[in-house]
C-alpha cells in the first residue's frame, strides 16, 4: 500500500475505532442527553471513517471498499492510534479520551484542508466542522467534572492520568504524514495550549509526563482492540458477503 493510501487508512481507522467505542455507550450513558450526544459523535466519526476508508480502497486499487476494510481485516492490519481503542471505563475516562483526541483531530483536519490532495482536503473540510463540536463537548464536560464534586474531580483526574500516556503517539511523524504535507511538530504546541487552557478552567493539573506508549500505527495493539473487533466484525465473519 502506498503512502497516501496508508494515510487514508490511518485516518479512517482512528475515526472508525473511536466511533465504535462511543457506540458502546448507547443506552448506557448517565443521562438521556448524554446518550444522544455521544451517539451523534459516534455517527459523525463513522461517517468520517466511511469516507477515508473508501478513499484508502480507491488509492490501494485492489477492489476493497470501506466495508471490506472495516470488517474484513485482522487486528494487526489496523493502523489506529492506541488512544482511540482504550476501553470506555467510566464516563470521565471516556471524556478524557475524547478530549485529548478531538482537539488533536480538529487541528489535524484544519491543516489537512490545505492539502494539495483534493479528496483528502474535501473530507477534512467537512469533518473539521464536526470535530470542532466534539472538542467543545468534551472540553465542557472536563470542566464540569473537574470543577464539580470531589468524586467527579477524582474520576476526571484518573481518566486523564490513564489516557495521557497515549497522547504522544498522535504527534509521531513519519513519511506517511510527510506525504500529506502535515507537520505534526507545528500542531503540538497549539494542542498543548488548548489542553492547558481547558485544564485551567477545570481546576485540574496537567498530568505528569511519562514514557509514551506507541505502536498502533504499525499494527501493535492492545488486546482491547481484538475484543472490539470481535464484536464489530461478527456478522461479516459469520455470514461473509451478507447484505441488508
Amino acid at each position: 500500500m502506498d503512502k497516501l493510501a496508508t494515510a487514508a487508512l490511518r485516518l479512517g481507522d482512528d475515526s472508525l475505532i473511536l466511533g465504535q467505542r462511543l457506540g458502546e455507550w448507547c443506552g448506557h450513558a448517565p443521562a438521556l442527553e448524554v446518550d444522544l450526544s455521544l451517539a451523534n459523535v459516534a455517527l459523525d466519526l463513522i461517517g468520517q471513517a466511511t469516507h477515508f476508508l473508501g478513499l484508502a480502497g480507491d488509492l490501494e486499487g485492489k477492489g476493497r471498499d470501506a466495508d471490506a476494510l472495516a470488517f474484513r481485516r485482522d487486528v494487526m492490519d489496523f493502523t489506529n492510534c492506541l488512544l482511540v481503542e482504550q476501553k470506555n471505563g467510566d464516563f470521565a475516562h471516556t471524556i478524557a479520551r475524547q478530549f485529548l483526541f478531538s482537539h488533536y483531530q480538529e487541528l489535524y483536519f484544519a491543516a489537512l484542508t490545505a492539502s494539495k490532495h483534493e479528496r483528502f482536503a474535501a473530507i477534512a473540510a467537512k469533518a473539521v466542522k464536526e470535530v470542532a463540536y466534539h472538542a467543545k463537548l468534551a472540553s465542557d464536560w472536563v470542566v464540569r467534572l473537574g470543577d464539580g464534586t470531589e468524586e467527579s474531580k477524582a474520576r476526571m483526574v484518573e481518566g486523564l492520568d490513564w489516557m495521557w500516556r497515549f497522547a504522544d503517539e498522535m504527534f509521531v511523524m513519519d513519511d506517511v504524514d510527510a506525504a500529506l504535507g502535515i507537520d505534526k511538530a507545528v500542531l503540538k504546541p497549539a494542542w498543548d495550549t488548548r489542553i492547558d487552557a481547558v485544564l485551567a478552567d477545570a481546576t485540574l493539573a496537567r498530568p505528569a509526563a511519562r514514557r509514551a506508549i506507541t505502536g498502533g500505527r504499525a499494527g501493535h495493539h492492545s488486546e482491547q482492540l481484538g475484543h472490539l473487533l470481535t464484536e464489530m466484525q461478527f456478522l461479516q465473519r459469520a455470514y461473509p458477503g451478507a447484505t441488508w
